[in-house]
């Protein structure tokens, strides 16, 4: 994702900038912002702005009136806990902004998640990037069997090449006929003075859902954990994926402690039905338990048993 002269003159330029605060900073993410953290082929994520740190979500907990004098220790073991039992408004108390550059249909998976702030690029008033998404061959899968969702077997060959060609040549020629209503060049200029050119706003729905666009997304860090914990499963869509993992580095540079209750209590924690934790209760038990007499239909009988470890 190389960046053009002037964007890394305005980003040296951000981060050169110093002002006097006396609200808490957070070095690491400090050392993290305006910087782009490069995603997929043209992507990135950027954090712009932030709020609060692990001490803030301590601070709202205990309704205290400074950061205290508690060790660190006991900090950790409350964020554990108001984790584990899922109390959210604490961590609503720390919010943080992103610019993030993302395919159009990556882009709207993710609006989806509607608690946050967002403003977009608008192809109303300007003209978006020829930047279009091509997935590396290793992401390039067919449909999936067993999952509307999801995918299957990874294209090789003569037939990865032709989807990739198609895609290419789709989103190419598109962009073409978008510049070539508009009248406009890249850079906004007329290409045709004599010709009038076709309003931006209807032009722009020409182009394939690949080209990028741009957003500002705020929000707090309740829901920022909740939409990581469904986008950076393994279980999600690929290209949203790697954008939630990016993500999470910044979680991490931000408010360490909180991170790792994230990851062993959400992330990577599964959660039981009654009659799941029935039929553990039975297998711990020392009870041999089937599919059959669990009370569990095929899925959940896989899904439990996947959580295990073991063969379904």
């Amino acid at each position: 994702m190389p960046l053009t002269e002037q964007q890394a003159a305005e980003i040296a330029a951000a981060r050169a900038e110093r002002a006097e605060t006396s609200r808490p900073t957070v070095p690491a993410l400090e050392a993290l912002l305006f910087q782009p953290l490069p995603v997929l082929d043209h992507g990135f994520v950027r954090v712009i702005d932030y709020m609060g740190d692990d001490a803030a979500i301590v601070q709202a907990a205990r309704v205290s009136y400074g950061r205290g004098t508690r060790r660190v220790s006991e900090d950790a073991g409350l964020i554990r806990y108001l984790m584990r039992h899922r109390h959210s408004t604490p961590f609503e108390m720390c919010e943080i902004k992103y610019h993030v550059k993302l395919p159009i249909f990556v882009a709207r998976q993710w609006i989806r998640h509607r608690t946050a702030n967002v403003n977009e690029y608008s192809a109303r008033y300007s003209i978006l990037d020829r930047e279009f998404y091509l997935p590396a061959p290793e992401h390039l899968a067919a449909q999936s069997a067993m999952n509307r969702q999801g995918r299957g077997a990874v294209l090789t060959g003569d037939e990865a090449a032709h989807v990739l060609g198609l895609l290419r040549d789709d989103a190419t020629r598109s962009y073409d006929h978008y510049i070539e209503m508009l009248n406009e060049d890249e850079q906004g200029a007329p290409r045709d003075p004599g010709r009038p050119g076709l309003a931006r706003e209807l032009a722009r729905m020409n182009l394939t859902l690949n080209t990028y666009t741009q957003w500002y997304w705020k929000v707090d860090l309740h829901n920022l954990l909740h939409f990581l914990s469904l986008r950076a499963d393994a279980h999600a869509q690929y290209e949203i994926r790697v954008y939630a993992e990016a993500m999470l580095e910044t979680v991490k540079a931000w408010v360490p402690i909180a991170y790792k209750a994230f990851l062993d209590y959400r992330l990577g924690a599964v959660t039981l039905s009654a009659q799941m934790l029935t039929a553990v209760r039975r297998m711990a038990a020392g009870e041999v338990v089937t599919q059959a007499d669990s009370g569990l239909n095929r899925r959940e009988w896989a899904e439990l048993m996947a959580a295990l470890a073991r063969s379904a």
